[in-house]
């Protein structure tokens, strides 16, 4: 029997199953929450209330998804009756009890529904989370006083905050769900679950009323430890913090006036800048997934991984191949830096261990997966070989002589250059189009960004084919064109010389760093030359000397710290002064008295920066040289270099990227400080014909993402 007369058209239908109304949302493709899921939903519990021959309610979501939340559709747009809170609480108030069945998905506004239910039942491949602090909100549905009640201060302290999803196990262990079903069929353990309450007499039973909270001291003391460390972990943001009020309000306030502190500090989350940042994050980060030669083209096969050379790059990348699953073979000159690559690997593992998060048999069985060679012959059968050698054109073009012999017809060769060209490196074999940039970021198991860099002649499916691996790997690539540095490190060049004129006029090293980390950036640009090693960056600038234009300003501070055998973190100096073991630098009176040397050498009378005028030079900077990569076609789109910088270069998350920041300062204003600046040097302050254009138009740089 069908209650609804609309059911077949209908994203929420509801049918009698005995006594048990079924309710059944399917809303493809994740079933979303809707306002016509929200509708449906109370129309749903409407009617089991009114029907006295209804004993019970089964939510249940068609598809993969219970819930997998908001309808990312009507973010940024008015809201539509009915809220979620009123649709949350007439579940909670329903008469009759209440069971929530859960399979795949129940995120944000989902598992909400689901905490309002009175039973919860999830079966294994459950995920379930409050992940609203990603996009700069809170749980603005009963989320912040519904679980708390029914889990405790710190466990629904740690979900809320993390925004990490739980299985269905962890769930049943902490409270959050009341069954796990013994098989995968969510309806028939849902019906199952809901008959045997029926057959026990179950009574309504309300999260509201939950007694999680009972000692009030200690949940009060966990809340003072969460301010705390909050207060510090999240420095900048704004919804952290949020949260932890609205946990608090869930213990010293009655329910009711817990929800209307949450909805007023949900509201505010919504009117934060930070919630448009973060929000363009996470749809940008989900654009960037799909480039045009993917569209058509299907990826090559992928069982079986090569990696040229064992440092720590190429450790890294074999240590994400083999977490990933896939098989290894690493290809070394010689036995003794074999050895070192495999070492490298099994320290990452060690580590692990140590920390209690691997155990040794686990780390025995992923080196099951590991081979290593002194002769490029072991690559024969591999689908795809990442070169992670020196960044030396001829020793990158003898590795892929090399592989061009031996690997298969139809093997990906790829290179992980941060700067040299892929172009040159392609024409230089027999197979330029299975030749493609992959370019890792140090540390390659734990970095998320993957620049695929693709080359003039390579095939579509090569591109696809990197895409895939990305995915098997966990990372986020980001599509780049061909160029001295692609996206990321080309605009690492900019604004670090940016960095460095302010250095040279003036700013010390340290308040520029300061005054970056006071943005939301986690290291100023001097801290990043430390520990990346600043002769990588020093034999860049040597093999960049002879097209540099002599017209440019060159500021060679870094240099005379350079010729010192001053690398940074390595070698116990650069920028900083590191002692014995350390990563945390102090500032350098020697490099204080080199600065003031090569002041007087250039001939500069030094001025004072504010910290406010040191970031906007910086950002200028970062902005100018984005518009030029999207202009000239090296990125895609302009969220293509905000997610580079996301991920890559430790822009703050919730300023969105530097594209969405320029947007958001707005483009004129940017401009016009281009054009201040460029009254001290014209030539490296020019304004992108890019921005320039925007600006005449009235637009911005959102107007150009379009989809791929």
């Amino acid at each position: 029997m069908t209650l609804d007369p609309s059911a077949d058209a209908a994203l929420v239908t509801h049918e009698l199953r005995g006594k048990v109304l079924l309710v059944t949302i399917d809303h493809a493709p994740v079933n979303a929450l809707s306002a016509d899921v929200r509708r449906g939903l109370l129309a749903a519990i409407e009617a089991a209330d009114a029907d006295a021959s209804i004993e019970a309610v089964l939510i249940v979501g068609a598809g993969r998804n219970f819930i997998a939340g908001a309808d990312i559709r009507e973010f940024g747009k008015p809201p539509v009756p009915p809220a979620l809170p009123d649709v949350c609480n007439r579940i909670e108030a329903c008469t009759k009890p209440v069971v929530a069945a859960i399979h795949g998905a129940a995120l944000g506004g989902g598992l909400e529904v689901a905490l309002a239910a009175h039973y919860r039942i999830a079966v294994d491949g459950a995920k379930l989370g409050l992940p609203e602090v990603q996009l700069g909100l809170l749980p603005g549905a009963g989320g912040t006083q519904r679980t708390p009640r029914l889990i405790g201060a710190a466990a629904a302290l740690d979900l809320i905050l993390s925004g990490r999803h739980t299985d269905a196990k962890e769930a049943l262990a902490m409270g959050l769900v009341d069954r796990v079903g013994r098989s995968g069929d969510i309806l028939a353990e849902g019906l199952a679950y809901t008959h045997e309450l029926l057959a026990a007499r179950a009574s309504v039973r309300r999260t509201r009323d939950a007694a999680a909270l009972a000692d009030r001291a200690a949940s009060l003391a966990t809340v003072a430890t969460a301010r705390a460390e909050t207060a510090k972990k999240s420095r900048g943001l704004f919804s952290p913090l949020k949260i932890v009020e609205a946990v608090e309000a869930a213990i010293e306030q009655p329910f009711d006036d817990g929800l209307r502190l949450e909805r007023k500090l949900f509201l505010q989350c919504i009117d934060s800048p930070q919630r448009a940042g973060l929000i363009h994050a996470f749809f940008a980060e989900r654009e960037v997934l799909k480039a045009p030669e993917t569209r058509d083209a299907k990826a090559r096969a992928l069982d079986a991984i090569g990696v040229v050379g064992g440092g720590t790059m190429g450790a890294g990348i074999a240590v994400a191949v083999l977490d990933a699953g896939l098989p290894v073979t690493m290809i070394e000159r010689d036995d003794a830096s074999l050895a070192r690559g495999r070492a490298h690997i099994e320290k990452v593992y060690d580590g692990l261990i140590a920390r209690g998060r691997l155990s040794a048999e686990k780390k025995a069985d992923i080196m099951t997966r590991w081979s290593g060679s002194t002769s490029y012959d072991a690559l024969a059968a591999a689908d795809l070989v990442i070169e992670a050698v020196f960044e030396d054109p001829a020793v990158k073009q003898a590795v892929f002589a090399e592989l061009d012999r031996v690997c298969k017809a139809g093997a990906v060769l790829a290179t992980n250059t941060s700067y040299l060209d892929i172009d040159a490196l392609a024409a230089s074999i027999s197979r330029p189009a299975d030749v493609i940039g992959l370019h890792f970021f140090s540390p390659a198991n734990i970095m998320k960004l993957l620049e695929v860099v693709v080359p003039k002649p390579v095939s579509a499916d090569v591109v696809a084919t990197a895409f895939e691996l990305a995915k098997k790997l966990r990372k986020t690539p980001v599509r780049a064109g061909v160029c001295d540095g692609f996206i990321g490190n080309r605009l690492l060049a900019v604004y670090r010389s940016a960095a460095d004129a302010m250095m040279e006029d003036g700013a010390s090293p340290y308040q520029i760093d300061a005054a970056v980390r006071a943005f939301g950036f986690p290291m100023g640009p001097f801290q990043v030359v430390d520990l990346a090693g600043g002769d990588i960056g020093w034999a860049t600038r040597k093999r960049r000397a002879a097209t540099r234009n002599p017209a440019a300003r060159y500021v060679q501070i870094a240099d005379r710290l350079c010729e010192r055998g001053w690398f940074g973190q390595k070698t116990g100096r650069g920028f900083y002064l590191y002692s014995e073991g350390s990563r945390s630098g102090t500032p350098d009176p020697e490099v204080e008295a080199i600065i003031d040397a090569e002041r007087v050498r250039a001939g500069i009378t030094p001025r004072t920066f504010s910290d406010e005028e040191i970031v906007r030079r910086y950002m200028a900077a970062m902005i100018n040289e984005g518009a030029n990569v999207v202009h000239e076609g090296i990125a895609l789109r302009p969220l293509d270099v905000d997610v580079t910088l996301l991920y890559g270069y430790g822009f703050p998350r919730y300023r969105g990227g530097p594209m969405k920041y320029a947007d958001m300062v707005g483009l004129p204003t940017i401009l016009a400080d281009i054009r201040e600046f460029a009254k001290e040097d014209p030539l490296f302050w020019r304004a992108s014909p890019l921005l320039i254009d925007l600006v005449q138009r009235g637009a911005d740089f959102a107007s150009l993402n379009q989809p791929a």
